[in-house]
């Protein structure tokens, strides 16, 4: 079987080249979808120049078919169900409510887990990328975009190294940006496209976000200079904000 990409480190190396033209965006953000859009983040992180922190986004699993997702929640009480699967299900509100409390449980542990007392960042106005390590359903990756729209964002770019075609044209008039490397017809999974696809620890996601901040702190100087320049170079400016 011929694999795609080696891991999530090459996964990730790979679409930081998709998205060069974003290069030192001083506004530029990378959000990755804990836990193994995070390596995948990282790579596209280090290659822009930019700061990356976590959309924390958890599946609402099927009972007793968990990898059958029949919506999703994010960060700041964002729900997004999938209506042809609770449909199909007969799901009722009785049957999704303990699934539901769960996630939340889950989701608020990640964030204070992962921030470590950080607040989360202030997205309004600025370039998001989001990145995972692929995307078969779609459900996360909707609650994410819902919740980083109700946040006012900027310009929203989704930025995947595989997703399944089907997914892809549902997703992709919801964002400003789609960056896919591969939109498979016969998608199999996003395991199928990774030689090492192991599980992504805790443990794991932390050690990357405390690097991604420590590489970060002089590269913040550098954006806020190069922002700086762009404002007193425009036309008509005078370097000082309007009285």
């Amino acid at each position: 079987m011929k694999f795609a990409f080696e891991n999530r480190v090459a996964a990730g190396k790979a679409l930081a080249d998709l998205l060069r033209h974003h290069t030192h965006d001083p506004n530029l953000l990378v959000l990755a979808l804990p836990r193994g859009g995070v390596p995948v983040a990282f790579e596209v992180a280090q290659a822009l120049g930019a700061e990356l922190d976590v959309m924390v986004v958890r599946k609402l699993g099927v009972p007793e078919q968990e990898e059958l997702a029949f919506g999703a929640i994010a960060s700041g009480g964002v729900q997004v169900l999938n209506d042809d699967v609770v449909a199909e299900l007969e799901m009722t509100q009785e049957d999704m409510a303990p699934v539901v409390a769960r996630q939340r449980h889950e989701l608020l542990r990640r964030e204070r887990l992962y921030r470590s007392g950080r607040p989360a960042p202030n997205v309004a106005g600025r370039t998001v990328i989001l990145v995972d390590d692929g995307i078969a359903t779609g459900a996360t990756m909707r609650a994410a975009i819902h919740a980083l729209c109700e946040r006012h964002v900027g310009r929203l770019v989704v930025a995947v190294p595989v997703a399944a075609l089907a997914t892809a044209r549902k997703l992709e008039p919801e964002v400003d940006e789609w960056v896919a490397a591969l939109t498979p017809t016969h998608f199999w999974g996003v395991a199928r496209w990774y030689y090492d696809f192991s599980q992504t620890t805790d443990q794991e996601v932390i050690a990357l976000l405390q690097r991604a901040a420590h590489i970060d702190q002089p590269l913040a100087h550098l954006r806020n200079a190069i922002a700086h320049a762009t404002k007193a170079a425009a036309p008509g400016s005078t370097g000082a904000r309007p009285q």
